[in-house]
């Protein structure tokens, strides 16, 4: 056998395994369930059942899902960001590395704000007509209404 074949077949195996690793993976952490639009697949990790529990209280509940709030309006970045989420989330709940609270980072925290304002736009157009002397974009609905979507319980 050459030593080109063997290093291909070496190569082979090691795709193979890394990719049934994977796939293996994905399955035991029902990695599936974050395609699809269901709340509860949000708290398969404890660090996330403060937060669902809020959104089962909450007045959103009726309107909106953790998707409708925390990922992009378009298809393509909707399931870019499901991706790159999800990812980091398996990576640091994998490594135990995660902060307790969990924290929203801030590409995450703009793209809810940008969703409150696409859900809510003729109260954030009244807002910006009515004469208030803040700029559009120095306002934050989080920044006041942080605990809407899912109220912090026992904050």
């Amino acid at each position: 056998m050459s030593f080109y074949l063997t290093k291909l077949i070496i190569a082979g195996v090691g795709l193979g395994l890394a990719a049934g690793i994977s796939l293996y993976t994905f399955w035991y952490a029902k990695g599936y369930s974050y395609l699809s639009n269901d709340p509860g697949s949000c708290a398969n990790c404890h660090v996330m059942e403060q937060q669902y529990s809020g959104w089962m209280k909450s007045s959103h509940r009726s309107v909106a899902t953790c998707n409708d709030c925390h990922t992009p309006q378009n298809f393509a970045n909707k399931y870019f960001t499901k991706a790159w989420n999800g990812f980091w989330h398996s990576y640091y709940f994998t490594a135990n590395n995660f902060h307790e609270p969990i924290m929203i980072t801030e590409r995450n925290r703009q793209i809810a704000e940008q969703s409150c304002r696409h859900c809510h736009q003729p109260i954030v157009d009244a807002i910006v007509s009515g004469g208030d002397t803040l700029h559009p974009s120095d306002m934050s609905c989080i920044r006041c209404h942080s605990s809407v979507g899912h109220p912090h319980l026992g904050d």
